[in-house]
């Protein structure tokens, strides 16, 4: 029997870089198509200020636009919504359609201080009142580690803060939790180095991953999350947006059919068919040509939704 793995598609990410505002509709079309085509976790939206990221200002009314499509009977999608502060938080609950709400907790004190401005205290009373406000709301929560895999801050690392991270993490509730290699540095001896600590520090939690890479790279960094025991990959399609830190124009997201082909390749089970991601990559590349995924310079002091 094949074993099943959750493929989180991310177009929040790959859009937000993009130079071009996408209208409210293209976006409803583009997400309602990815439901259709079976794609079940879509990373969406994010509810912060649409001073810092433009592209996202219209999250309420492409929820509402999605809610009024129809979906597949008894499959109710997991739509992602990401938070920054509270603010954000009342937002994302007060909007239909949102069943997870995910925020970017990062371990790099610098990275932490320049996209929210919070210390690590702040930063883990908001993480409290996360795991609260969405469990009394009927919603999940994922948690995703920035910085997971090390930083270019010259900052103290190892994967011990990341175990402490997890330890603590699941003791105030939380349940799902994605490691994310921000500036996409990580080997795929990296990736399978801390995976297979983090899973051995927090038995009962889901933990994830959100990679960047080159996309000669990628389907070896997901084969060892996978081998390490990793069954939740976040990926965006032809590789669109990722990580404007690494200092090489190539590292992006990973791409999610480099995902689904290398564990196809494996006999896992993705729910995602060939016919149906050869189209979903030809919307995604017509979206690219329209609105130039050349990204913008971003300063992390005003993008406070990167993974």
């Amino acid at each position: 029997m094949a074993e099943n793995v959750t493929i989180v598609e991310c177009p929040r990410d790959a859009w937000q870089g993009l130079r071009q505002i996408i209208p409210t509709k293209e976006k409803v079309h583009y997400l309602s198509r990815l439901l259709a085509l079976g794609f079940r976790h879509i990373d969406a939206v994010s509810f912060v200020s649409p001073k810092h990221v433009p592209q996202m200002a219209d999250s309420e009314e492409v929820m509402q636009g999605l809610g009024q499509c129809q979906t597949t009977p008894g499959h109710t999608p997991d739509i992602i919504g990401i938070v920054v502060n509270a603010q954000g938080l009342e937002r994302a609950l007060a909007t239909p359609g949102v069943t997870t709400i995910g925020y970017p907790y990062s371990i790099s004190a610098y990275f932490r201080r320049a996209n929210a401005n919070m210390s690590r205290e702040e930063t883990r009373l908001l993480v409290q009142k996360l795991q609260n406000d969405t469990k009394a709301a009927g919603k999940n929560l994922v948690i995703y580690i920035s910085m997971a895999f090390g930083n270019p801050y010259d900052e103290p690392w190892g994967p011990e803060v990341v175990e402490e991270t997890l330890v603590w993490l699941k003791d105030v509730g939380v349940r799902i939790v994605s490691l994310a290699d921000t500036v996409g540095t990580a080997s795929p001896e990296d990736v399978a180095r801390l995976y297979h600590a983090s899973k051995n520090a927090v038995a009962g939690v889901e933990i994830g991953v959100h990679l960047h890479s080159r996309p000669e790279h990628a389907p070896e960094k997901v084969l060892a999350a996978y081998e390490a025991g990793c069954r939740r990959f976040d990926g965006a399609l032809t590789g669109l947006g990722g990580c404007p830190f690494a200092g090489d124009e190539l590292v992006g997201n990973i791409p999610t059919e480099a995902i689904l082909t290398t564990l196809s390749a494996r006999g896992v089970s993705t729910g995602i068919d060939t016919k149906s991601l050869a189209v979903a990559c030809a919307m995604t590349d017509e979206l690219r040509e329209k609105y130039s995924h050349e990204p913008k310079t971003i300063d992390p002091m005003t993008s406070p939704t990167v993974n």
